[in-house]
């Protein structure tokens, strides 16, 4: 494995202990993905491209953590598309910041990742940071890949970091 992925793999280890993330394994994201596997995809390639476009000036580990933790909803939206707070697509970003403000202490960087993820569909919700933006680009383009079937998270690090997630669960 490159060492190149060295800082992601940290961060998601970090982020997953003693954290709920590995609870998104048991929920269905888009066709047949969890949402953690979702999760992971959406972090890693977020810092892939953000690698790509000269990290300089990119908050890479607040980056990560904001876009692990984007869809830390904690419920089977297929089973529950009309929550108490609205419709699913609208109001999970801030229910999955409820989640992580539980259970992290967070950033103004990675609130802004979580609450406005879902720009353009919350248009009140304007990313105000570049790692916003990167992580609102690469979650539409991971959740239309997965509604087509195309199979991308075979990649080593996406598969060392789910497996790094898991192991969490026995603990």
């Amino acid at each position: 494995m490159s060492t190149d992925n060295t800082e992601f793999l940290s961060v998601v280890k970090n982020t997953a202990h003693g954290s709920r993330l590995y609870e998104e394994e048991a929920f269905t994201q888009h066709g047949d993905t969890s949402c953690l596997l979702h999760s992971i995809a959406v972090a890693y390639y977020s810092y892939r491209l953000a690698k790509k476009l000269g990290s300089v000036g990119f908050c890479l580990p607040e980056l990560i953590r904001g876009a692990l933790l984007h869809d830390y909803f904690l419920y089977d939206w297929h089973e529950n598309a009309f929550p108490p707070n609205g419709l699913h697509g609208y109001s999970h970003p801030y229910t999955a910041w409820q989640n992580a403000s539980r259970d992290f202490t967070l950033t103004e960087r990675e609130c802004d990742i979580i609450r406005k993820h879902m720009f353009p569909l919350t248009l009140t919700k304007v990313p105000k940071y570049r790692e916003s933006v990167v992580v609102m680009l690469t979650d539409k383009w991971c959740s239309l890949l997965e509604v087509f079937g195309r199979r991308m998270y075979q990649n080593e690090t996406v598969q060392a970091a789910y497996k790094i997630v898991l192991a969490y669960k026995t603990t």
